[in-house]
């Protein structure tokens, strides 16, 4: 069972459904480097250090990826960008930093959406928001559930190839998992084979004790499984 929740409910060692989709439904990623952006994002923004990216990343001249970030906020399980939305899955477990009263699950997402808002409005000259509201987040309290949206994250970019795929199923289910297996705008290959730095991003350690990581067939199985979820 999933239960939407406000996010002043979010607590400490648990796992979450986070995700959000343009204003209006617009597209928030327009081409490759937006895509690149948001995903440097999801690394450095995991993290209590303050940061400008063109000053951190651009005019120091170093990865993204190599940036000292300290200890991190959230442990990222998976993750995926749509053209028009995003979803992850995450858990909290600085401890510390929920007695100081200081979420990190909101303060991580608060730091990613300001971020790119701020590169987006910039790179394309526009104002105002970009983003539908605050994120918005499911909790995962079930072992089936965690199993769904794990799949479901990374089953999403079939959307693009097959836009009815949940109403229909997969008309054509070589197409979509050699698709998904090229799909770099998720953490699908971090899983299932191919070594990249944007790995460093999710945090393997912190998948539930029931959950094989490696599973691929598993994952595939749910490729028929329809849903709501936008």
């Amino acid at each position: 069972m999933c239960m939407s929740i406000r996010d002043k409910s979010l607590i400490a060692n648990e796992y979450y459904h986070i995700y959000n989709r343009g204003n209006g439904k617009h597209e928030i990623f327009l081409d490759e480097e937006d895509y690149d952006r948001f995903i440097k994002l999801l690394y450095i923004c995991n993290s209590e250090n303050k940061f400008v990216f063109r000053e951190s990343i651009i005019e120091s001249k170093i990865d993204a990826f190599d940036f000292e970030r300290g200890e991190s906020l959230v442990s990222v399980i998976s993750w995926v960008l749509m053209p028009n939305h995003f979803h992850i899955v995450l858990i909290s477990h600085r401890s510390d930093l929920w007695e100081k009263e200081i979420n990190p699950i909101t303060e991580f997402m608060r730091k990613v959406s300001t971020a790119y808002v701020m590169y987006f409005n910039k790179k394309y000259e526009r104002t105002g928001s970009l983003f539908e509201g605050k994120f918005k987040s499911r909790y995962i309290g079930e072992e089936n559930y965690f199993n769904y949206i794990f799949s479901y994250v990374h089953l999403n970019p079939i959307k693009l190839i097959q836009s009815d795929w949940k109403e229909k199923g997969i008309l054509d289910k070589k197409k979509a998992q050699d698709y998904l297996r090229e799909y770099k705008n998720s953490s699908f290959q971090d899983y299932f084979g191919r070594e990249r730095k944007q790995a460093l991003i999710i945090d393997k350690n912190f998948t539930p004790e029931y959950f094989i990581c490696n599973h691929v067939k598993d994952l595939f199985k749910w490729i028929d499984v329809k849903d709501d979820l936008q």
